[in-house]
């Protein structure tokens, strides 16, 4: 079957296709369960072989996805997973990456390892499962816990800002980001199949729900009755529009964006934003993807996509150019090229 630029295939695989015999373990409600099943969806409509997949995670909650997949599948070592999701790309060029990380091994220990995956634009699909609390080790603040935030760890409250991951990405030249609820089935597959076919950094932010130490979190925008006005779901080359009624729109106002009613105050249709992820300025992107649901709705969907050289590609090249020049065929001629010594 011809295979497209974005090394997507159009094969029939059923998501079972990508799921082994190991029952799942996490808690009843947890939002874990619903990423699985986007995720194996998304494989199966994507049509890349289950041979040519690997799944890659830290430690916590989230990272024991790369348990259940028929693929394969590391779990390595705590905030490491995208050290190790790199190596294994730049020796694997062909093959998909999916790296699956929490708030915590990604943006604590794993911190550093997070801005470097995406500053070199390193060709993998980052899932950053954020419930703003480490799960696994039993209810600690993390790294995106709120301001005053009473946990185990804190129960006075935090004295510290979170890290926002929209922020970090942007701060380092992401040029993929998009944003999901765990309860938006459509747009988590949405987002996912789009971070797939993007070549280079795809950083997939879902906001998920901790049933045990974190329930409702997430609640002032996920529960029905506010998600229409709290929440817009961004497609590009469409206006931005959202509300009960899809009334509401977002404008320019000065150097920022504003949410206005369509048809009061002299705002009519023509004055919304028309959404352009592919814009290579990241200015308009940043604000839209920083919008915390209070004045302005939380943005979902594909926020950013832009097009940059990926980090295996130009190593791939490096290398063939280096042994083209130097006539290298192996480790040991690499080796042997430079200056060396004979100990007698």
């Amino acid at each position: 079957m011809e295979q497209n630029n974005n090394n997507i295939q159009e094969k029939a695989y059923k998501p079972l296709d990508y799921k082994n015999d190991q029952p799942v373990r996490w808690c009843p409600g947890c939002g874990d369960h619903a990423v699985l099943n986007v995720l194996l969806k998304s494989m199966s409509h994507l049509g890349i072989p289950p041979e040519k997949t690997a799944v890659i995670s830290g430690i916590g909650c989230s990272s024991r996805l790369p348990y259940y997949t028929h693929t394969y599948a590391f779990h390595t070592i705590h905030g490491r997973g995208g050290a190790v999701a790199t190596g294994f790309k730049t020796a694997n060029p062909e093959m998909t990456v999916w790296q699956v990380s929490g708030d915590g091994d990604c943006l604590a220990i794993g911190g550093n390892h997070f801005i470097h995956e995406v500053r070199r634009n390193i060709n993998v699909n980052l899932l950053l499962l954020n419930n703003r609390i480490y799960g696994l080790t039993k209810g600690q603040f993390s790294p995106t816990s709120a301001r005053g935030f009473k946990s185990k760890s804190s129960p006075y409250g935090t004295v510290e800002d979170p890290f926002i991951p929209a922020e970090l990405t942007f701060g380092a030249r992401g040029t993929f980001f998009a944003r999901s609820l765990d309860v938006e089935l459509n747009i988590s597959q949405e987002v996912m199949m789009e971070a797939a076919k993007h070549k280079g950094c795809s950083v997939v932010e879902i906001l998920q729900n901790c049933m045990i130490f974190n329930n409702g979190i997430h609640s002032y925008i996920t529960d029905r009755e506010n998600r229409p006005d709290r929440t817009i779901h961004l497609v590009h080359g469409e206006k931005m529009i959202f509300g009960k009624d899809m009334n509401r729109g977002i404008v320019q106002d000065g150097f920022g964006l504003k949410a206005v009613t369509i048809g009061e105050d002299g705002y009519t249709i023509d004055d919304v934003l028309v959404h352009d992820a592919h814009c290579e300025s990241s200015f308009v992107h940043q604000m839209l993807a920083m919008m915390d649901g209070t004045d302005l709705p939380v943005a979902l969907g594909v926020i950013r996509a832009v097009d940059a050289p990926t980090y295996e590609t130009a190593v791939a090249e490096q290398v063939e150019e280096a042994k083209a020049k130097h006539g290298f065929t192996c480790l040991h001629d690499v080796i042997m090229s430079g200056d060396t010594w004979q100990v007698e």
